[in-house]
């Protein structure tokens, strides 16, 4: 005896459990109102459209939920195939589907989209087609089984459109990049037109008041986009850049005034009155075709930028105006947008701050001297990497030199231009007291190091970190003995083009970088023709991340080398051969042709340790001034050598050597061998010395000692035209 048994296991939270064993009755047997039923079924679905189709593919019936679908009754297209009962685009795809399940036997899908019987909107479907087949097996028809998948479709698009907006927009720190993103994110996927508006107040203050998103905004253009395909006579009311008034009743005006996105159409009281206000605008429109439009705010961190304005026409695939759920849609992209678009901002703002503050911070015009001639180039890096911390300057020194620097600080923003100012600050310091190179860069590394503690005890930030690194290269030219003094400190080493040669790279001693403290720099001194190209720079010229530091080095000799025109002309065919588009690092370029004094200019004399020896040095000095047509400043310059050579003769130390230079001024220096510096003082009344610095200052434009390996020497300058020293 066979019985069949249906077994149900309960289970409950914890415990064993029950079984409950179900078997059907004896005797209930098929009735004929079950075929009835299966009938039923396949006619009233309501969400299940079905139509049937023989062997050959010609129609047979539908049930109710096809019947507005194909909007034709069963007898008017009952033997006809799908492509003679609708003409749609994708009916084609349709007609491939009934065929592959007749012919292979096997079910098949489909997702199509199609515009039902009398209405506008494109639905979208999803479709199966499955063979029917008799006891045998032989296939006898299929059927076609349609769902709507519309909201489900347009849902996905949805959630599609978000997922891309998460990744394309703000990719850079550019206002009006991250703009145009939005642009190509929502258009033609959500809008047949777009625009991005700011309020031009921004311009002028950084954070706004709620009182000025009231009444009538002034908004400009940064950025639109029409559809793909659109005709290229298309004109927008406004162009990139171009300023517009909003009125409050105007949609713009109202999604800024409530801070909420704004729907509008053409037969909105608001947008009739703002299209007969603005005849242009209006024409624009109807040109276009544009039937519905939303209005939303860009706001971000609780400040209103701007607006975004979305228009939309009809088209095959999409007749219907902007709806509720475009609206958020459009809120949630625009949300987005809004804060890639603040932080563009305030990088932008922050950005032209460092800039400023590092271009105020660089020479503004190069000093007057004899030894060089300089041409300079600064470039500051691209936006997403930020300005940094890149200088160089020019400072004139004693006995007609000229020191030369470019340095690097690490970093980017106004932390680095300020840090960079201060490092220029105290470069320039440290040169007026006319150290060497190796030891101006010594206590240049200590400032670091001290800048690096201050900092850390003040707390570094993840912005601004508390480890200050710079690197820096100082060289000091000498136009007299044609050399030149270099140190690095971390910093690439300048390439040298003598005249009519071929450019190569100074082989000095790189330092470490300024901030590690307690290590040695090492100065190198190398000979330079007259009319010797140097080069320094910073490492942002040479390196990127497409070419390495050897690379580049060789591509700038190869340049320098080919060379034969003028600074400035040189300087733009460096930075046209190294540099593509904006650099990713700052980029600091000094050129200097180096110039050599004539021995001409220049008298040289022994001096004896004996105070008689200072009549015949005033003689000498004399003949030399007439030689060089300076009588007029004999009398000064007398005096001036007197002093100097008694000073050295009573407190400094043989050998004694006077120098007079005829340079921009007429300079005049004293060497000996001892390291005591004289120091400037006040003479009391009954005082026999200590008038000579005194006069000395009285009578120079400038004076001061300098410090040699083998002593010191105390210089002083004259103007060449009598009455315009400084007193």
């Amino acid at each position: 005896m066979e019985v069949i048994v249906v077994a149900h296991h309960n289970a409950p939270g914890c415990g064993p459990g029950t079984w409950r064993l179900v078997c059907p009755l004896d005797g209930v047997r098929p009735r004929p109102e079950d075929h009835d039923l299966a009938y039923w079924v396949f006619d009233q679905l309501p969400h299940c459209s079905i139509s049937i189709y023989d062997a050959d593919l010609r129609y047979r019936r539908s049930n109710r939920a096809m019947a507005p679908i194909v909007g034709l009754s069963d007898d008017a297209i009952r033997g006809l195939r799908i492509d003679e009962i609708t003409t749609q685009p994708q009916t084609g795809a349709l007609a491939d589907g009934l065929r592959r399940a007749v012919e292979s036997g096997e079910p098949c899908h489909l997702e199509s989209f199609q515009r039902t019987g009398g209405q506008r909107r494109v639905h979208a479907w999803s479709v199966d087609f499955t063979p029917l087949q008799d006891p045998g097996g032989k296939v006898r028809g299929v059927a076609l089984v349609a769902h709507d998948i519309t909201e489900q479709h347009y849902a996905r698009k949805r959630l599609a459109l978000l997922n891309e907006a998460a990744s394309r927009i703000g990719s850079t720190l550019d206002l009006a990049q991250t703009a145009r993103e939005l642009m190509e994110v929502t258009v033609p996927e959500l809008a047949d037109f777009a625009s991005v508006d700011l309020l031009a107040a921004l311009e002028r203050d950084t954070e706004l008041g709620e009182e000025a998103l009231h009444g009538t905004v002034t908004l400009r253009r940064i950025a639109h986009r029409f559809a793909p395909g659109s005709s290229p006579q298309l004109k927008t009311v406004l162009d990139i850049g171009v300023a517009d008034s909003y009125p409050e009743f105007t949609p713009p005006a109202r999604a800024l005034a409530t801070g909420a996105g704004v729907l509008s159409n053409a037969e909105d009281a608001g947008f009739i009155q703002w299209m007969s206000a603005d005849t242009v605008r209006a024409a624009r429109i109807r040109e276009q075709g544009y039937h519905s439009m939303m209005a939303v705010p860009l706001r971000a961190r609780g400040a209103t930028l701007g607006v975004a304005v979305f228009y939309r026409r009809s088209r095959p695939d999409r007749m219907e105006r902007f709806g509720h759920d475009d609206l958020l849609l459009a809120e949630e992209l625009t949300a987005r947008a809004a804060v890639a678009i603040d932080n563009a901002r305030r990088y932008t703002r922050e950005r032209d701050t460092a800039l400023s503050l590092q271009r105020s911070l660089l020479p503004q015009r190069m000093p007057e001297q004899s030894a060089v001639e300089v041409a300079t180039r600064y470039l500051p890096a691209d936006t997403q990497s930020g300005i940094g911390g890149d200088w160089f300057d020019v400072i004139p020194l004693s006995g007609a030199r000229v020191a030369l620097a470019v340095g690097d600080v690490v970093g980017h923003g106004i932390h680095a231009s300020a840090t960079m100012g201060r490092l220029r600050t105290a470069v320039r310091t440290l040169a007026d007291v006319d150290l060497p190179p190796d030891e101006l860069l010594t206590h240049l590394d200590d400032l670091v190091v001290r800048l690096s503690a201050e900092t850390e005890a003040d707390g570094g930030t993840a912005q601004h970190s508390s480890e200050i690194g710079a690197t820096c290269c100082y060289a000091v030219y000498d136009p007299v003995s044609r050399t030149c003094t270099l140190a690095s400190a971390g910093h690439p080493p300048p390439v040298v083009t003598p005249p009519g040669g071929t450019a190569t790279a100074l082989p000095i001693s790189v330092g470490p970088p300024l901030g590690i403290g307690g290590l040695p720099f090492e100065a190198t001194v190398v000979k330079l023709p007259e009319h010797s190209l140097l080069a320094l720079y910073s490492d942002g010229l040479i390196q990127t991340r497409e070419r390495d530091v050897e690379e580049g080095l060789e591509l700038l000799c190869d340049i320098l080398s080919e060379a034969n025109t003028t600074l400035e002309t040189t300087c733009d065919a460096v930075l046209g051969g190294l540099i593509n588009g904006r650099p990713q690092d700052d980029v600091a370029l000094l050129l200097a042709r180096t110039q050599a004094l004539d021995a001409g200019r220049v008298a040289v004399w022994n001096v004896a340790s004996d105070p008689s020896a200072v009549a015949q040095t005033r003689k000498d000095t004399g003949k030399r001034l007439s030689a060089w047509g300076l009588t007029d400043l004999t009398d000064t310059t007398e005096l001036i050598v007197s002093e100097l050579v008694t000073n050295a003769i009573h407190y400094g130390a043989p050998p004694i050597t006077l120098r007079l230079i005829q340079d921009r001024t007429l300079i005049c220096e004293v060497a000996d061998s001892s390291s005591t510096a004289p120091h400037l003082r006040r003479a009391r009344v009954l005082d026999e010395g200590g008038r000579g610095l005194m006069l000395v200052a009285h009578l120079t434009q400038h004076w001061g000692t300098r410090h040699t390996p083998t002593g010191k020497t105390i210089w002083a300058e004259q103007n060449l035209v009598p009455g315009e020293q400084a007193g």
